[in-house]
């Protein structure tokens, strides 16, 4: 049921939040003075305009490393522009595992570099070609131009598979934050058309809900990374008027979806203070209802992108080992 703005205030003001982790909060108190709590509408051009300046680029992140990038445009959605792909890979095996990653961003910010060098490092652990989608983005670019880039991209990969070096059986979705719910999209629209076989999905901090209304959307608002007003720039961005109405579809926002049956084992990992907690928790016990397997790991006292901002911390560390050893088992397991 829907609140009204003062019983959103009330609601807020009452919960207690679990506590930041001590390194955790430290380093939020320097990085909300670049990234602030909420994000506006009228702050993503500013943002897109200066967001490279901070973070590597992929010419660095490959530096030193032995991968090979090739980038290749294949057809778009029907009547939409082509996508480009980026495609990494290590060795030659003629039938290798592949990762599909989707980047996050809050559907508004990134490209498909950006926080890419957790997914590089599955190409030199786990010898996975890697294969990193460009989709349009809102406001620019609303629903359903999003997910439909990123299905036409997996739908080009699976179909070229061989070319690729790629075992078309072992071909994993991954994504993280917008990225994370575009992969749960992108698995309900394959098994909805009845097509790629997707082995897994691998959704790390996930935005799923539009509606935003879980209890720790509510903690969250004002606090941390991506509050509730950041997620709500980002929702409206992606759904304009059409959000919080039935022409909202699952492929949007899939926890809308009412049939999660027969989609692909899962990762679902989060924070437990931040915004997206209650939402991913809930995605993950829906897919066991329905009958499909899934690894829940709810990290304490961290907020959203912890690991990428302070990835050598313990809590970091754990995180992507657990993301990696997921991946190492789903990609070796025997039929």
């Amino acid at each position: 049921m829907a609140t009204t703005g003062a019983m959103v205030v009330r609601m807020t003001q009452s919960m207690p939040r679990p506590p930041y982790e001590p390194e955790f909060a430290t380093l939020l108190a320097s990085f909300t003075d670049h990234f602030p709590p909420t994000i506006t509408p009228e702050m993503i051009a500013p943002m897109r305009a200066g967001g490279g300046a901070w973070t590597p680029s992929i010419e660095e992140l490959l530096a030193g490393r032995d991968i090979r990038r090739e980038d290749r445009t294949v057809p778009g959605p029907a009547g939409a522009p082509d996508v480009v792909l980026s495609i990494f890979r290590s060795g030659t095996a003629a039938a290798a595992p592949a990762v599909y990653t989707i980047h996050g961003g809050g559907f508004v910010f990134g490209d498909r570099f950006a926080e890419i060098d957790e997914a590089l490092g599955w190409v030199e652990e786990h010898g996975v070609v890697l294969v990193s989608v460009e989709y349009r983005m809102p406001p620019e670019h609303p629903d359903p131009a999003p997910v439909e880039d990123c299905y036409a991209g997996l739908v080009w990969t699976a179909a070229n598979a061989g070319d690729l070096g790629i075992d078309p059986g072992r071909i994993v979705l991954h994504g993280s934050s917008a990225g994370g719910g575009l992969a749960a999209g992108t698995a309900l629209l394959a098994r909805d058309r009845s097509g790629p076989s997707v082995l897994g999905q691998l959704l790390v901090a996930p935005m799923l809900d539009e509606r935003n209304d879980s209890p720790s959307a509510h903690q969250f608002a004002g606090v941390g990374v991506w509050d509730r007003g950041s997620n709500d720039t980002g929702w409206n961005a992606l759904l304009g008027a059409r959000r919080g109405t039935e022409a909202v579809t699952p492929y949007a926002s899939p926890s809308r979806a009412r049939d999660l049956s027969g989609l692909p084992p899962a990762f679902v990992d989060v924070g437990s203070t931040e915004t997206f907690r209650d939402e991913a928790v809930e995605f993950a016990s829906r897919l066991w209802q329905a009958g499909v397997q899934a690894e829940l790991h709810v990290w304490p006292g961290v907020w959203h992108g912890f690991d990428v901002m302070l990835p050598t911390a313990a809590l970091s560390r754990a995180a992507r080992r657990a993301r990696s050893e997921w991946l190492h088992r789903l990609i070796d397991r025997k039929p």
